[in-house]
């Protein structure tokens, strides 16, 4: 792979990013402005590992199924939407208590990355979407395996650098409101259900 052809990808990378908040962003802001940017890294964590499982699902041509079965696709994608809803649903009808970011440390961090990677896993339009964007960028004369780890790391980094941007955000929007942890959880349950709704729109059209 040239640095050209790595630079354009970059770009492309960057460009996609540069988009307005989708469900793994909202999910990160809404975990930012409840427990805080320290906390929620375990959510940027949880997303990004299910990211690295998603590149090797396209590898290995697992987006070709989801690809050509509205079955498929339509299950993993209402599952997500279905756990979003609740978790937005239980954040929004919770009373608070505790002051931001202090409340039930204990067994957050094991909590807070599940949150994020079953809901990155639960996105099959990203298994879709990396079988098509590496592709593009692999020379096909040069071995593949280094231009795949090189192409999925570059991703996760600036997907990673996106969401503690996103986080960072959040968690500012939050701290400045000083408003009670109840009220919070009704922005960060609103939120949540907006993701929600991003997720539940996506689509794919599967070939016939």
């Amino acid at each position: 792979m040239s640095v050209e052809l790595y630079l354009v990808y970059l770009a492309a990378v960057a460009v996609f990013f540069a988009t307005p908040p989708d469900t793994s962003q909202l999910l990160i802001i809404a975990n930012a402005m409840k427990h805080g940017l320290r906390h929620s890294l375990w959510v940027v964590a949880g997303d990004l590992s299910a990211n690295v499982l998603q590149m090797t699902a396209a590898a290995f041509g697992l987006a070709a199924v989801i690809a050509t079965s509205a079955t498929a696709f339509s299950v993993i994608k209402w599952l997500g939407v279905a756990y979003l809803v609740w978790i937005g649903v239980r954040m929004m009808l919770s009373r608070g208590g505790a002051n931001r970011g202090k409340a039930d440390v204990a067994g957050r961090p094991a909590r807070l990355f599940r949150l994020g990677f079953v809901t990155s896993m639960t996105n099959p339009f990203a298994v879709v979407f990396f079988a098509a964007l590496f592709p593009q960028f692999i020379v096909v004369d040069a071995p593949v395996l280094p231009q795949l780890l090189i192409l999925g790391a570059t991703y996760l980094a600036v997907d990673g650098a996106t969401l503690l941007l996103w986080g960072w955000a959040g968690d500012r929007v939050a701290a400045r409101l000083n408003a009670s942890l109840a009220t919070i959880n009704r922005v960060c349950g609103g939120l949540m259900i907006g993701a929600a709704a991003l997720l539940g729109l996506k689509d794919i059209t599967p070939q016939r």
